[in-house]
């Protein structure tokens, strides 16, 4: 979805912020062919003060995506490949007997940068990745007595393989409720792939990035402020209320549903959904939130907040299937 989609046809505003970060946005694309999705999650889930789980195929640029936001933002980029060894520890850090004063001394982890790749999350053990995910919400670590704040912007793409299963350890719902968002990266056209290898060739070398627009991160905190500004209709939000509430309900729109959800989605979903669209409004440079903002984030929000039963995955029905069929059947105002 480009720029020039017509969400962005009336009331424009004159914001050189918004105007910034479309602008590092476009670079993002000219950098990471064939996954503006990607690339436009992030961005609202950095607006948002959210994380992000993507799932996909080894070789999509998903490393890739996450080192050029942060060189985009200024910020301190790390990955992290989870693995069944790794220990909670080799995450958040952890005290350091100094031999010559004889005193413990905290010896910060790769969890204490800008933007952290956590590389197949679900490799590592429950611990683990439960260390993770509380960094996440509270910001800041516990090591024996004493916590430790992360940086105020931090932010987390986790990516899962959806092929190897083998030596995995399966995030549980209520840890995937945690991520503001899940993106599914799927592979390039044939015309995109085409770009990728011109693309490949004007680089230096296989990892360069080229032209990356710069954003201060003091600019990203004052965005951040302005979105929440941003004007929702009670209607809209009674839209999303009912979105929300059919992951639930799903037989008051449509009896054939009910057995294919064992779970809905919790208010976290409702509370994401209002955010994400403020935030998507407000990098399209809107005044205010319409359906189509609404319908754009709703997919990447709701697919992994719920949970298809036995009978619909023995059919072959998957979350996306459900989540689109209820954006279809809830009228929108």
């Amino acid at each position: 979805m480009s720029i020039s989609d017509e969400f962005t046809a009336n009331n424009l505003k004159n914001n050189h912020v918004a105007k910034k970060l479309n602008r590092l946005r476009v670079t993002l694309s000219n950098n990471i062919v064939g996954q503006q999705n990607l690339i436009d999650s992030m961005l609202i889930c950095l607006l948002c003060d959210g994380h992000m789980l993507i799932e996909g195929m080894p070789g999509l640029a998903k490393t890739t995506a996450a080192k050029a936001l942060a060189m985009g933002l200024e910020g301190e980029f790390n990955r992290i490949q989870f693995t069944p060894d790794l220990l909670p520890s080799d995450l958040i850090g952890s005290d350091i007997l100094n031999q010559e004063t004889q005193k413990f001394t905290f010896k910060k982890g790769p969890i204490f940068h800008n933007v952290v790749l956590a590389d197949e999350i679900n490799r590592a053990p429950a611990k683990v990745q439960s260390a993770l995910l509380e960094a996440m919400e509270e910001k800041q670590v516990t090591v024996g007595e004493k916590s430790y704040k992360l940086s105020e912007l931090f932010m987390v793409l986790a990516t899962q393989n959806p092929i190897e299963q083998e030596g995995t350890y399966q995030l549980p719902e209520a840890q995937l409720d945690r991520f503001l968002m899940q993106v599914l990266v799927t592979y390039p056209t044939h015309e995109q792939e085409l770009k990728i290898l011109e693309l490949n060739e004007k680089r230096n070398s296989r990892h360069d990035l080229l032209n990356i627009e710069i954003t201060k991160q003091k600019e990203i905190f004052a965005a951040r402020q302005e979105v929440r500004g941003i004007y929702v209709d009670p209607k809209l939000k009674d839209y999303i209320v009912s979105l929300v509430r059919a992951t639930r309900e799903p037989g008051a729109y449509q009896k054939t549903l009910t057995p294919w959800l064992r779970y809905g989605a919790s208010p976290r979903a409702s509370i994401a959904l209002l955010e994400c669209a403020k935030a998507w409004a407000w990098l399209l440079e809107c005044d205010y939130v319409s359906p189509e903002h609404i319908k754009y984030v709703a997919p990447n929000i709701l697919r992994h907040r719920v949970l298809p039963s036995f009978e619909a995955q023995a059919e072959g029905v998957v979350a996306e299937q459900i989540v689109q069929e209820l954006l279809r059947l809830v009228a929108i105002p």
